[in-house]
């Protein structure tokens, strides 16, 4: 039996802004959408970024700040909004779709949240994310219009196919009722210095999209360098991209902290250019609750505030949600249940 307990002040104000950021998750996208901007070659060819002190600053993030307690349960339903739950296996079937959209409509048991005190909340995770020809299955199975679906587009992982297809893909997608387009950009282009042609690629997607949102995977493992990293997050927002994303989470190297802080330094070089808002999505290999709160304070730290809210910032994850299940239980009961009592889908 779960002990009563009840719910705190801190607790009770981070949920408020959850449940309103969880209203947003629905249909949200209320953030002013990036137009994109001319493409600048001086400034792709200025920039440099010095490894070793990106690698310094990233260590600090799980160090300097710890989460405890009543601030960690807050924190972790916060993250809960941010979640596009995903599967991109390739024996994916109907059925597990519609076990991964209820587990996205109910992500936590109705007992924890009763527990928290946060039943009212209506928690969902950002979105989930399938392949294209489980669009329309999601969509039946999330029965709400508003729910956010991404799907994975342009040759999906790799990217080696024409452009052509690649805008056709996205057509089709949308016309399937998706409302946000992963795409992954071909990665020959920022490899051999092809900047005008990457502009090129994003920004045709991003036409392609229409009302969709685009958010755009580097596949950082694959670009060699953080100064292609940035590099490419740059054009790929003067292209229009409402989202950059770092992975497909198919490649060795996913998701890392030095990865992030020199991408969301980019957004924010872009907003302050610009004063467009672009968005931020970690993918592959957040797996545990405290990675979840490791990249929530990067976003505040780097970012503010702002940033914290589904419409800028969202993890790729499919086992993530698994483990922060996990640790809110152990928050109102005291003990860890095993991994299997918190199924995905």
């Amino acid at each position: 039996m779960m002990q009563t307990k009840k719910k705190p002040a801190q607790l009770k104000a981070v949920s408020s802004a959850n449940n309103s950021a969880s209203a947003g998750t629905s249909g949200g996208h209320e953030i002013a959408r990036n137009p994109g901007t001319a493409f600048e070659f001086d400034k792709i060819a200025a920039i440099r970024i010095n490894k070793s002190a990106v690698e310094r600053r990233a260590a600090g993030f799980g160090k300097r700040r710890t989460v405890k307690k009543d601030y960690q349960a807050a924190w972790l339903l916060k993250a809960i909004t941010m979640i596009d739950l995903t599967t991109l296996a390739g024996d994916d079937t109907l059925s597990n779709v519609h076990r991964l959209c209820t587990k996205a409509k109910q992500p936590v048991r109705a007992e924890i949240l009763q527990q928290l005190g946060v039943s009212d909340l209506n928690l969902t995770t950002g979105a989930v994310c399938v392949y294209h020809n489980l669009i329309e299955q999601a969509k039946a199975s999330l029965n709400d219009d508003d729910f956010n679906i991404a799907a994975v587009s342009t040759g999906f992982p790799a990217g080696q196919i024409p452009l052509e297809f690649k805008l056709n893909e996205i057509k089709a997608s949308v016309d399937a009722g998706a409302n946000e387009i992963d795409i992954v950009i071909s990665r020959a282009l920022v490899l051999t210095g092809q900047w005008q042609a990457l502009y090129d690629e994003v920004k045709a997607c991003r036409e392609a999209c229409g009302e969709a949102h685009l958010k755009v995977i580097l596949a950082t493992g694959e670009l060699s360098t953080l100064t292609n990293v940035a590099k490419a997050s740059m054009v790929s927002m003067m292209a229009g991209a409402d989202f950059i994303k770092t992975s497909t989470g198919k490649e060795s190297v996913n998701a890392t902290m030095p990865v992030s802080l020199v991408m969301v330094r980019c957004i924010r070089d872009y907003y302050q250019q610009t004063g467009f808002k672009v968005g931020y999505k970690p993918a592959g290999g957040i797996r545990t609750a405290k990675q979840a709160i490791e990249w929530l304070i990067l976003m505040k730290e780097e970012l503010g505030n702002d940033w914290l809210t589904p419409d800028l910032f969202r993890f790729g994850a499919s086992g993530l949600l698994t483990d922060i299940e996990r640790q809110l239980e152990h928050h109102v009961t005291g003990r860890y249940s095993a991994a299997f009592r918190h199924p995905m889908c």
